[in-house]
């Protein structure tokens, strides 16, 4: 069964105070649109037409690079459009909150780490929050499309936030300004959907 682009759950104005429209119209049907195609391609005929895209992530190491690059890009977008939201910003709440502040000793000091892991990573990539396969809350980052899902990820869990350092996500507003673009994206966090990813991955 192919894969298909999903809508965004806001207009693409929505998250003006830190993303333009623009970039997010190119970054939706554009980028990720092309992740799908590319992806249906790459499958198209083989025994990896009726694996999940987790089932597809899970094996990275062993699919052909189209499917590691395009899967882990349509997974990773995905994802990121759900964590952000135009009532986003503010600091999480409840169990997260908690959570967070009892490894990495405030809500400061984890943002500041997570932009950090932003920052270190050369290139394009992400940086993630993830519960790790200890069931404890971890900051790690990825190249290109990779994610903590694949068997070659350096860190392995299940992502709880993420955010895109590709230029093409923030490129149009920030040209090479990646600090400013992490900094105005927590912004648009919607914790709302973090704290429900760090739910499902505690089980």
């Amino acid at each position: 069964m192919a894969f298909t682009l999903p809508d965004l759950p806001y207009d693409y104005d929505a998250l003006e105070r830190s993303i333009d429209a623009r970039t997010m119209e190119i970054h939706h049907t554009k980028h990720h649109g092309a992740y799908v195609a590319n992806l249906n391609n790459a499958i198209a005929g083989t025994e990896l037409e009726d694996k999940s895209l987790e089932e597809l992530l899970a094996m990275a190491s062993k699919v052909p690079a189209a499917v590691r690059n395009n899967g882990g890009g349509h997974w990773n977008h995905t994802f990121f459009w759900e964590i952000m939201g135009p009532d986003g910003g503010g600091e999480p709440k409840g169990e997260l909150k908690d959570a967070i502040n009892d490894t990495f000793e405030g809500f400061d000091n984890f943002k500041q780490q997570l932009i950090q892991a932003g920052l270190g990573r050369f290139g394009s990539g992400w940086a993630w929050l993830v519960m790790d396969n200890n069931g404890q809350l971890a900051i790690t980052s990825t190249p290109n499309q990779d994610n903590p899902l694949m068997d070659v990820a350096e860190v392995k869990g299940t992502p709880i936030l993420g955010v895109d350092v590709w230029e093409h996500a923030y490129y149009l507003r920030y040209q090479n300004r990646r600090p400013d673009y992490l900094q105005a994206w927590w912004d648009v966090v919607n914790w709302d959907k973090v704290e429900e990813n760090f739910r499902a991955a505690r089980g």
